[in-house]
């Protein structure tokens, strides 16, 4: 059966979709001995989704640097939490990596605040947002993009909760692990639409 995929996909549809749900195991990383095991786990993995979260600041003038760093396979998300533990060294292998690929979406702004605790040469990053376009899409944003290619939903009530808590809720912790896992489902699905060619474009003419 061929896919239906859409140019622009209806931002008030998405309410009307069902909530996707991260099924793996999460893992909360708070030493620099936990990291390490994570990283040469994360390693021994042909593929990564990666993402990252900050406390939102609400004042102006007021930044925060980032406080989470998540990386997921397709069964297991590990939770950097970099306020707590900074970009140690293993942390800094697995960014600077070049053997497994690590997906993310909008990746340039994820680097930089990722540079601003520890300067590195970024390794082998693939920004979703290089890719939709090849299939005919040209939303960027995660929600849309998870609706259109899956007729799902991503929640996105957690992204503005306070990522330098002391302990991270169940809903946070679900919420920044889906994240990295949907960039994973998502690249494997644009891959295989490209390659077989089985799906229809239909171009939506007005801005949603």
């Amino acid at each position: 059966m061929r896919k239906i995929i859409y140019n622009k996909f209806d931002k008030k549809a998405i309410a009307t979709l069902p909530t996707v749900v991260f099924p793996g195991k999460t893992v909360v990383v708070m030493s620099e001995s936990e990291a390490e095991r994570a990283v040469d786990f994360l390693l021994s993995n042909s593929i990564l989704g990666i993402d990252t979260e900050t406390r939102p600041s609400f004042k102006k003038g007021e930044t925060h640097k980032v406080s989470l760093l998540q990386v997921a396979t397709h069964t297991v998300c590990f939770l950097f939490r970099l306020n707590y533990i900074g970009i140690t060294p293993s942390i800094l292998r697995l960014l600077e990596n070049q053997e497994v690929p690590m997906i993310g979406l909008s990746l340039h702004d994820d680097i930089l605040s990722l540079r601003k605790r520890t300067d590195f040469k970024p390794g082998l990053f693939i920004d979703l947002q290089d890719m939709v376009g090849e299939i005919g899409i040209e939303d960027l944003s995660l929600q849309k993009l998870y609706a259109n290619l899956f007729h799902q939903k991503i929640s996105k009530r957690q992204r503005l909760t306070n990522w330098d808590s002391d302990v991270l809720n169940d809903k946070q912790k679900a919420y920044a692990a889906l994240d990295a896992w949907a960039c994973i489902n998502l690249y494997e699905e644009i891959v295989k639409l490209k390659k077989n060619r089985d799906y229809d474009l239909v171009i939506q003419e007005n801005e949603n």
